[in-house]
């Protein structure tokens, strides 16, 4: 390797002054992250896959916490919340995607049907940012 008393090495790109180097055992980055330290993904999916006990039709079960949020978030979204049917719905669309999405079903939408659920979502944008919706 290079010495200081080699005369063919030269100093350039990836080829640094040995006096300049890093010295064996020496990092980088000494003030670096910590070696065994988790990310913030790491920890939420650890957290989410802790069991808890619930009442589920008057038996106990032990289901993850990630299990609750999902029941929680459907059980909301079936009773009406628009916030939920928003977050159920954009998370739906993520996991199967836009194509997946419709390929269960078996003749187009009418344009009645269409227009029924165009004047839903915009109902349920109206609610979701405070405004009134004019129905009772």
């Amino acid at each position: 390797m290079g010495d200081r008393k080699d005369p063919e090495y030269e100093v350039g790109y990836g080829r640094p002054p040995v006096t300049s180097r890093f010295k064996p055992g020496q990092s980088g980055n000494p003030k670096g992250r910590r070696k065994g330290s988790q990310n913030l993904a790491t920890l939420v999916d650890r957290e989410l896959k802790q069991p808890v006990m619930v009442n589920e039709g008057g038996k106990r079960r032990h289901i993850t916490k990630g299990e609750v949020i999902v029941k929680q978030v459907v059980n909301k979204s079936a009773a009406g919340d628009p916030r939920s049917m928003q977050m159920l719905l954009g998370l739906m669309l993520k996991l199967v995607g836009p194509a997946e999405a419709g390929a269960g079903q078996t003749h187009p939408l009418s344009e009645d049907d269409r227009q029924t659920l165009d004047n839903a979502l915009a109902r349920m944008r109206r609610l979701e940012n405070g405004g009134d919706d004019g129905e009772s």
